[in-house]
């Protein structure tokens, strides 16, 4: 006789669990989206709506106007300055960052949760270039206070109005209710603690596992870049931190996230092609750090001139391959298994601990990018009259920040707003 129809096989009955648990993914993903967002999210999106049509012809009538009196030879323009160069930056900045507030506050208006959480990772980086930009036309202080501030704001508004967190908070209140450890690690092993629930890349890049990807990156790469110091001059230990306080260099922080959010995608191709994607991201994004840091501190923190493939110093072929070798393991290897240690967070702290570590944070590199302003003060013989610039000289003067920052020199002449 045969076997009767309602019997099924071991594989047969988890295709049906998954499919189950990806239907109902997709419901609870759906009521999610249909939720309206709170008034207050809904009035931010009103003032951020105004902001990017107020700013967005003011910005386009100015640069055409400024763009028409250099071509009358009414206004001087130096083309290879790189005060031209930061401000035809700035303004291209600006006006992307004024069409996407327009773009962001219609989103939040019509409660287009998932997309409006999109939108403001992409704000994210736009508003830091304009952060980024400023500091180094205008040197450090009021004119940064409206980007900090609006970057706070996205960083909560993401969190608020991205689907998956609010799936991730959801799980988390179902969880504490569980008594079974094995439904528990069953949740964890269908992937719906932190992974991308479109199922098109590895990780879900949201704000929570971002700065995790980059805490963990900032620690791990500081160690990796001592340790071949260490290793290929002698036995030369070598303070090689990037910020004012802590093991941390943020520069590898930043490239993880980075190489993460570009190659998510990739994490199943084929090794080959990460590695080029790597290497050319890892080495675009050296070159402009090492940009950077010159035009805003006149800092040289590497110089790699006569190496093979240098391009200005600021970065070579030897350390591209570098990148390219680092992006393969981390992708391949390090990703899956620090998402899983993130994971080992425990849910009755995750989110309180995840906020306290990034205002720590963004307060270590506040506090960096002002003692490293007031030292480029110093050595360029500007006046330090001001109680900030005392308390800086006092308590990390010329001796403490040469010490900390072993391999950066500043010459004030190479800065672009010098």
């Amino acid at each position: 006789m045969g076997k009767s129809s309602d019997n099924k096989t071991p594989a047969g009955e988890e295709a049906a669990v998954a499919a189950d648990l990806v239907a109902a993914e997709l419901d609870e993903q759906s009521r999610l989206d249909a939720q309206r967002l709170p008034w207050l999210i809904r009035v931010y999106g009103v003032i951020v709506l105004l902001d990017g049509l107020v700013t967005l012809p003011i910005v386009v009538l100015a640069s055409i106007a400024a763009v028409r009196a250099i071509m009358r030879g009414e206004l001087t323009f130096h083309a290879a300055s790189l005060t031209a160069i930061l401000t035809g930056l700035q303004a291209l900045v600006l006006i992307a960052n004024a069409a996407a507030l327009v773009v962001f506050g219609v989103l939040l208006l019509r409660n287009r949760r998932r997309y409006a959480a999109r939108w403001a990772y992409v704000l994210m980086p736009v508003t830091l270039a304009e952060g980024m930009l400023s500091l180094a036309l205008a040197g450090l202080g009021a004119n940064l206070i409206a980007p900090a501030v609006r970057m706070a704001i996205l960083v909560a508004v993401s969190i608020a109005c991205d689907p998956g967190l609010a799936e991730e908070r959801r799980l988390q209140r179902a969880l504490k209710r569980m008594d079974d450890r094995d439904a528990y690690e069953r949740a964890v092993e269908a992937g719906m603690l932190g992974r991308d629930p479109s199922g098109k890349g590895y990780i879900a890049l949201d704000f929570f596992n971002i700065f995790w990807l980059f805490t963990v990156a900032c620690v791990f790469g500081l160690a990796i870049e001592t340790v071949y110091h260490f290793a290929m001059y002698h036995g030369e230990l070598q303070d090689r931190a990037g910020l004012l306080w802590g093991p941390f260099s943020p520069i590898y922080g930043c490239g993880a996230v980075l190489v993460t959010v570009a190659l998510n995608r990739l994490w199943k191709s084929n090794p080959f092609l990460i590695f080029c994607a790597s290497a050319v991201i890892g080495g675009t994004f050296e070159y402009a750090t090492s940009w950077f840091m010159e035009v805003a501190f006149g800092i040289t923190a590497w110089d790699y001139t006569g190496q093979w493939l240098s391009i200005d110093g600021r970065t070579s072929g030897k350390y591209m391959v570098f990148w390219g070798l680092i992006g393969v393991v981390w992708v391949r290897w390090i990703l899956p298994r620090l998402l899983a240690l993130i994971n080992r967070i425990p849910w009755k702290v995750r989110y309180s601990l995840t906020a306290v570590c990034a205002v720590l944070m963004f307060v270590d590199i506040a506090f960096t990018l002002m003692a490293l302003d007031c030292w480029y003060g110093r050595m360029a013989g500007l006046p330090q009259d001001s109680p900030v610039t005392q308390w800086f000289a006092t308590h990390y003067g010329d001796g403490y920040m040469a010490n900390r920052f072993q391999t950066m020199s500043i010459d004030p002449s190479k800065a672009g707003c010098a």
